[in-house]
């Protein structure tokens, strides 16, 4: 058996998360519900303006207050580090990143003016309401169409995010050339992360200059690392422990503002503090741009594209150049000899965008799949035909070629599934009572990665086996698809498997995002089993009169407690015995899994994802419904299809809030989002969720990561938004550009 390729009974598996139980009874803790003796409580006063200054704050109000014990302004905050690379976090953009309570400057409307410790959260809550805030306002700008004029290409480009290719051809003359043309805008309206669990921090005050920081955060090493850097302190000093995020979908890559306020309240007074940030203020932080877009397309009559220009526009903070993929999907998913992408920043007085599930991928995936669709109706062709007709052979932003990729397939399996052959492709020509019927298609595309990780596999004596890495879990099924990697890297039932993990105390992992994790914290696991069963067969063969002691390791099995001859498994020899006799109680290895630089520079890794959506739309009243979704997504090996297919559900689910319900709507007048509050920002509610059904499309690839597997988080909403922004066209016969689609852009006209 090759040693690194995941063989047994667990890899594959549908298995039930190991932590179900722990969070269904409520004995698995977030950031906000760890306590402490004598816990302090902390409120956040949010400021009321744009753009400004403040005049004057009063906090003697507050002070007055039964339970009041502090509260911290820029005025008398303790000193934090000078420079701006110590509040840089692991995954922060160019720019100088933010200060909670630094000056008396007012950068974005609901940035943090104050903090109100109590002894109770009543106490602080209350004395929040009695500081009283004098601004000196200026102008501000929060129109990105307005600020658009002004735009410019980021003079230093972000870590991780590649800026667009430089052109190639003459993609301007080909599109003149060609006779077939499409030139239209598109947008996606701004969007804030609403995960279940709101942002909180929880510091224990240990004593003697030392705590332990329980954070929302998707990678405890960065809370970890930004602690330090900003108060001071060494890695000693501060222990990060984060066992279970609540949802982060991007929210928590970095250090929210709370981190700063609960740390800083906490060394101040030397009492543990919690600060928990509340739901209208959960949108005071980043959020998913507003991005504007235009697509030209030039093709022949035959539908093969001659010309593709995409450009992109997004808005960003003013201390910030916030930057995320967008354009160079449109070559990385289709073959065209004459390309022009180009992607630019505008300033804004907001918060500075942060990463949200698969960042600027759904934004670029659907201008570029929505302006191959109406490519499509206008020439007459199939979508699914035109997209093979142009379909990409290796990846034409870089020139390497894929690692796997079996989208064709995808295209196959999921039409069959979905009936696409019944389509009618004349719009409004589906029907049903009062609804029109729509069906569209679109292409997903996500970069398939590994981050260089480490793990430790601790086997005892009583066959039990711990694993550990820093890595988060923030709903995705870490723990489960850890436990299965580590079980049958032993032959163990995963009942005997515990896993370790959101501890800045155990090896080092890189946040969890970019859909990494299984490939980089599964191929850690993996290595560090590998070790102790190399370790654990050395022993075997010197037992005394060990059936192995003339074997080599391609010849034994690993199952249950023994290792066994594979040609006669009733010769062994079991893990107790094998460590008894070499005296040891316990066998432990760390070992660290990077990807292979000399793969990387010869080849590119991507999911992919072909998707139908199925729409109702009632003539009269314009209301949307989405029916039917199928999602056949090519990922490489899924560990466990049960978690994996809740990963793309939930990615669908974005998808549908994307297309039909989420906005975070400006009044730029004030500068400020004004629908911050779950009854007015519209997530898609049980209601709105019909059939979702998803392929696993068989797909093997042996370069992508020594496991094979490539990550799941963020191909669910890749192309959904456009596939029923399609299907609502095929309805209706309007074309919608700009989503959400709402029911005032279907009747208006």
């Amino acid at each position: 058996m090759n040693e690194m390729s995941p063989a047994g009974r667990h890899f594959g598996s549908p298995r039930s998360r190991v932590d179900g139980k722990a969070k269904v009874t409520g004995t698995a803790r977030y950031a906000g519900e760890f306590t402490a003796p004598d816990l302090l409580h902390g409120y956040v006063v949010s400021g009321a303006v744009a753009k400004g200054k403040i005049a004057r704050i009063d906090t003697a109000a507050a002070l007055a207050l039964p339970g009041v014990v502090q509260v911290f302004t820029h005025e008398n905050r303790p000193r934090t580090a000078w420079l701006d690379r110590n509040y840089r976090d692991e995954v922060a953009p160019p720019g100088a990143p933010f200060r909670p309570l630094y000056d008396e400057a007012i950068q974005y409307s609901g940035q943090p003016v104050a903090l109100v410790i109590g002894e109770s959260f009543e106490a602080a809550r209350d004395g929040a309401a009695l500081v009283r805030v004098e601004y000196v306002t200026e102008a501000h700008e929060t129109d990105l169409e307005k600020a658009a004029a002004a735009a410019y290409e980021p003079p230093k480009a972000r870590s991780g995010i590649a800026p667009p290719p430089k052109p190639k051809g003459d993609a301007a003359a080909a599109f003149d050339a060609a006779p077939r043309k499409l030139r239209e805008e598109y947008s996606v309206a701004p969007e804030h992360h609403n995960p279940m669990e709101p942002h909180a921090t929880t510091v224990v005050w240990e004593g003697d200059g030392k705590i332990t920081v329980h954070d929302k955060i998707q990678g405890v090493l960065n809370t970890q690392g930004y602690v330090t850097k900003v108060f001071g302190l060494s890695a000693e000093d501060v222990r990060v422990v984060s066992p279970f995020v609540g949802g982060g979908f991007g929210s928590g890559l970095r250090p929210q503002y709370q981190l700063f306020l609960a740390v800083m309240a906490a060394m101040e007074l030397k009492r543990s503090v919690r600060v928990v940030l509340t739901r209208d203020q959960m949108f005071t932080f980043g959020y998913r741009p507003h991005v504007l877009q235009t697509v030209a397309l030039g093709m022949e009559q035959d539908g093969t594209l001659q010309s593709i220009r995409h450009e992109a526009v997004s808005g960003t903070s003013t201390y910030e150049d916030y930057q995320e993929v967008v354009v160079n999907w449109s070559n990385g998913l289709y073959h065209c000899d004459n390309v022009e992408l180009r992607y630019r920043l505008a300033k804004l007085d907001t918060a500075t965008p942060i990463d949200m599930r698969a960042p600027g991928a759904p934004l670029g995936q659907f201008a570029m799949e929505s302006a191959l669709d109406e490519m499509a109706h206008g020439l007459g062709v199939d979508p699914i035909e035109l997209r093979l007709r142009n379909y990409a052979e290796s990846d034409e932003t870089t020139g390497k070629h894929f690692t796997s990729k079996e989208l064709r397939r995808a295209y196959e399996l999921g039409a069959e599934r979905f009936g696409w052959a019944k389509r009618d492709p004349r719009p409004r020509s589906m029907r049903e009572g009062r609804e029109l019927v729509g069906w569209g298609m679109a292409s997903g595309m996500w970069e398939a990665m590994m981050q260089k990780t480490s793990a430790r596999a601790v086997l005892a004596l009583d066959g039990t086996l711990e694993v550990a890495t820093a890595t988060a879990d923030i709903g995705t099924g870490t723990y489960t698809i850890l436990a299965q990697i580590a079980a049958d890297a032993l032959g163990l039932p995963m009942e005997k498997v515990s896993v370790r993990i959101g501890d800045s105390s155990l090896p080092m992992s890189p946040i969890e995002g970019g859909s990494w994790t299984a490939a980089s914290a599964g191929s850690a696991v993996q290595a560090a089993c590998f070790a102790v069963r190399e370790r654990l067969f050395r022993d075997a063969r010197r037992v005394e009169g060990s059936p192995l002691a003339n074997t080599l390791l391609d010849h034994v099995a690993f199952a249950g407690d023994r290792i066994v001859l594979a040609a006669d498994p009733s010769r062994f020899v079991t893990f107790a015995d094998a460590m008894r006799s070499a005296g040891v109680e316990r066998i432990e290895r760390e070992e660290t899994a990077k990807p292979s630089m000399l793969t990387q520079m010869r080849y590119a890794g991507y999911t992919h994802s072909a998707v139908f959506a199925e729409v109702r739309v009632d003539e009269e009243l314009g209301v949307i419904r989405v029916t039917r979704i199928v999602d056949a997504v090519a990922a490489g090996k899924i560990i466990n299809p049960k978690t994996a297919r809740s990963q793309i559900i939930g990615g669908v689910v974005f998808g549908i809030g994307m297309a039909l319900a989420e906005e975070s709507l400006l009044d730029h007048r004030l500068g400020r989002f004004m629908n911050h509050n779950l009854a007015e920002y519209h997530v898609p509610a049980n209601a709105d969720i019909h059939d979702i059904d998803v392929i696993f499309v068989p797909e093997e690839d042996d370069k992508v990561s020594p496991i094979g597997v490539k990550g799941l988080g963020e191909i669910g909403i890749c192309g959904t938004a456009a596939a029923i922004a399609n299907a609502v066209f095929h309805a209706t016969g309007r074309r919608v550009r700009h989503l959400p689609i709402t029911i005032d852009k279907l009747l208006d006209g």
